[in-house]
């Protein structure tokens, strides 16, 4: 409408200039003819076209300044709509260099919890970003504004009285500056900074005017999406805090359920499903008792006193759960209270003591094999391979010379303490060398060097010198005993590859080898003469350097018809670097 209105009175200033110089050019000729104008004429004419001009002028500007507030009205319905903080920030800021004739401009706001002004936005007046880094302004006039929240005009800041001397403007040298507050429900939050570095004189009281104005209706779109920003990082913060603690309950390897006070489920984690056999499809919302009805009375019992008194209980229990049998489970029940301490529900947490248990009895067993030392050294049950390894071991079978003669004569409980005495001795030097007690068998000893639960590279060489521990020692005892209790042991020793591992019923185990080194090492210590140590071929071979030792045909080859040598150990060539 403005913009026909203009074209109009345009068409018709022409028209009268277009008179104006028809009647001119024709005064000439009318005063020849007895003719003449009044003079007054071209005065109005004049004056008609200066007034078309000015009406014309006025025209143009309203409606430059209409289509302004126009564009103005359309930014700020779309920044008090849009929740998109930096969205609103660009184009407050963008809005603010048009309506002003800036070249570039910054927003800072104030930090909701420290006060302190914050960088948030900076753009030049082709709608492009301006990095932090790449803005100088004078922070003399922000401040001033900030600290005062009245707005500041400088026409040429160069040539200003209130800031000429000020070191951040003589260092970035602005010739126009605009800035104003931000203001939200009559608490300031930020400000707005404008600038031209080229042009003086271009802000006056319109632009600041305009300005404010809008600074006013920004401030309050500005503010919504920050607390809609806000909002939605808090919200994302619970989100992944409850994705983690999702993650968290999920992998925990306990069992983990909650209940209402109604014992109804509310929460049942993956590790509930894996060991008490029960998707959480079918046990979320329903009883506990229908749930696990598997559970003893002792729980239900437990569970009353919880959430009758509150208090932590923690009980065992050996229910036999459906498709795994007979259990031992560990349960840590724990009331649920309110902020008022008014119980609201039971935490109850299950851990799985099945093949804790079941580890703990096959170590209580491999206690009875192994000496201390080497139990202590045991990282993981699963890994000994108990129910079955073939490997090469040294055996030592060692049996006391003449105990059944000697037995005759002595009432029973004298001849236990003795023999005993002498079983420790033996014990004690296979122990000594790590390795472990096989069986008793009578007044025999059977050791183990090298098995699954003793690895060792040197294991012929360990069996050789518990052996002739063994036969030291026995020289020691005789020395504290009466003569006719001195008895001596015969020694045999084999190496060689043998089954080992736990066998029996499932009542009773016991860890053993079986092969030919164990009827070989037997065969040998039948060959050898009261403490003597007897040598197979194939342990010679393995210790030949260490030991010194004489070949010896065998005293008795039955049943191994292809025994044709061993060797009698007669002493020490040199000491293990171990």
């Amino acid at each position: 409408m403005n913009t026909i209105l203009y074209e109009h009175l345009c068409r018709l200033t022409q028209e009268v200039v277009d008179l104006d110089g028809t009647l001119r050019s024709q005064y000439g000729l009318l005063y020849q003819r007895g003719l003449s104008l009044p003079p007054e004429v071209f005065e109005r004419l004049y004056y008609l076209r200066v007034t078309l001009e000015g009406v014309a002028k006025r025209v143009l500007d309203e409606g430059a300044e209409l289509a302004q507030l126009r564009a103005l009205a359309d930014t700020v319905k779309l920044i008090n709509t849009s929740l998109d903080l930096d969205l609103v920030l660009r184009e407050v800021m963008d809005t603010a260099i048009a309506l002003t004739g800036a070249e570039r401009g910054y927003i800072v706001l104030r930090d909701s919890k420290t006060g302190e002004l914050r960088f948030r936005v900076a753009r030049d007046m082709h709608r492009e970003d301006i990095e932090e880094g790449d803005f100088s302004v004078s922070w003399t006039i922000v401040t001033e504004v900030n600290e005062t929240g009245k707005p500041v005009v400088a026409r040429n800041a160069l040539l200003d009285p209130r800031y000429r001397e000020q070191q951040s403007v003589v260092l970035h040298a602005p010739r126009s500056v605009l800035c104003v507050p931000l203001f939200f429900r009559g608490k300031q939050t930020g400000v707005m900074y404008a600038d031209n570095h080229h042009v003086p004189d271009l802000f006056g009281e319109k632009e600041l005017g305009l300005l404010e104005a809008f600074a006013n209706q920004a401030a309050v779109g500005i503010e919504n999406a920050r607390l809609f920003d806000r909002i939605r990082r808090a919200l994302n913060e619970i989100i992944d805090m409850k994705e983690l603690m999702d993650d968290v309950f999920a992998s925990i390897a306990s069992g983990v359920i909650t209940t209402d006070i109604n014992d109804l489920i509310v929460t049942y984690n993956n590790a509930a499903e894996t060991i008490l056999g029960v998707a959480a499809q079918d046990a979320l919302g329903q009883s506990l008792h229908t749930v696990l009805p598997m559970l003893s009375e002792r729980f239900d019992t437990t569970l009353a006193t919880v959430k009758s008194q509150g208090g932590q209980q923690v009980i065992e229990i050996e229910p036999v759960l459906p498709g795994r049998g007979p259990v031992t489970l560990n349960l840590k029940l724990a009331p649920l209270t309110n902020s008022g301490g008014a119980i609201y529900g039971v935490a109850l947490v299950v851990d799985d003591l099945t093949e804790i248990k079941k580890r703990d009895a096959t170590l209580n067993v491999v206690r009875t094999y192994l000496p201390p030392s080497l139990v202590r050294n045991i990282q993981s049950i699963d890994r000994l391979g108990l129910s079955g390894d073939e490997r090469e071991i040294s055996i030592v079978f060692a049996d006391v010379r003449g105990f059944t003669s000697f037995s005759e004569h002595l009432p029973p409980e004298e001849l236990l303490a003795i023999i005993n005495r002498y079983l420790t001795v033996c014990t004690d030097a296979i122990q000594l060398h790590d390795g472990i007690i096989d069986k008793y068998l009578g007044d025999a000893v059977v050791g183990l060097f090298n098995t699954q639960l003793n690895p060792q590279p040197d294991h012929a060489e360990r069996a050789v010198r518990a052996a002739l521990s063994m036969v030291y020692d026995v020289t020691a005892l005789h020395e504290i005993l009466e003569p006719d209790q001195r008895l001596s042991y015969g020694v045999g020793i084999d190496t060689g590859l043998a089954m080992l591992g736990n066998v029996g019923s499932p009542s009773r185990r016991e860890f053993t080898a079986i092969g030919a080194p164990f009827n070989f090492a037997k065969l040998l210590q039948e060959n050898a003469l009261p403490g003597e140590v007897m040598l197979s071929q194939s342990t010679y071979d393995r210790v030949s350097e260490l030991f010194t030792m004489e070949p010896m045909e065998p005293r008795k080859m039955k049943p191994r018809l292809d025994f044709s040598v061993m060797y009698h150990v007669t002493g020490i060539k040199r000491h293990s670097a171990r």
